[in-house]
């Protein structure tokens, strides 16, 4: 169910459920994949990556979904390309212009088993993420689960599961990326990085708009 969130004594928010995959190659690209079941723009997906050189590109798959990630998060190119996500047990395939990915992820730790048993609605709460903020950052070095975002809008992440990736094949414009690595360095496309191991996470994310 499409949320948007808001009234004349606070800020419009929009939320976001579904899953970002953080995963990084021998090559130096990082990938960061969104994979959203429910948003104010229905599913979709999308795909940030950060070069070794350091060039932020964001792969969206249309021109709305296009212009409020890239005014949201800093990327210093756009392309707006089909994006195609598939599982099956266990195994993620996507396809997003030149980008080919495909990651497996193994069975979840104890981070994730207490991530899974997080309600739903408590995930959906700001407040929730501010207290998770701290612990977060201890755990997962680079991690923040609240933060300021561009255009003068607030986020608020709520993880619900934790799953690491075991296994990666990726593909950029035909040239093979490399094997998996740390997510390292972080990227840098807000305010916080993906865990630096390849994890993949279910999360609410809670977007408030600048009042006006």
């Amino acid at each position: 169910m499409n949320r948007m969130l808001g009234g004349a004594a606070r800020r419009p928010r929009l939320r976001f459920d579904g899953w970002i995959a953080g995963l990084g190659t021998s090559s130096g690209t990082r990938i960061v994949l969104g994979h959203w079941q429910r948003s104010p723009f229905g599913a979709f997906s999308d795909v940030m990556l950060e070069r070794a050189d350091g060039e932020r590109l964001l792969l969206a798959p249309t021109q709305e979904t296009a212009d409020f990630i890239g005014s949201t998060y800093l990327f210093d190119s756009v392309r707006v390309v089909p994006v195609d996500v598939r599982v099956t047990d266990g195994t993620w395939t996507v396809t997003a212009g030149p980008l080919h990915l495909r990651f497996t992820t193994g069975r979840r730790r104890l981070l994730g088993l207490v991530l899974r048993a997080v309600p739903g609605v408590l995930a959906r709460r700001p407040a929730w993420s501010a207290l998770t903020d701290r612990p977060a950052r201890l755990l997962l070095p680079g991690v923040r689960t609240r933060g300021s975002a561009g255009g003068g809008r607030r986020e608020w992440y709520g993880a619900r599961d934790l799953l690491p990736i075991r296994a990666v094949s990726a593909a950029f414009g035909g040239t093979d990326l490399g094997a998996m690595a740390p997510v390292e360095p972080p990227v840098r496309f807000g305010f916080g990085s993906t865990p630096s191991a390849p994890a993949l996470t279910r999360v609410t994310t809670t977007v408030a708009l600048p009042p006006g």
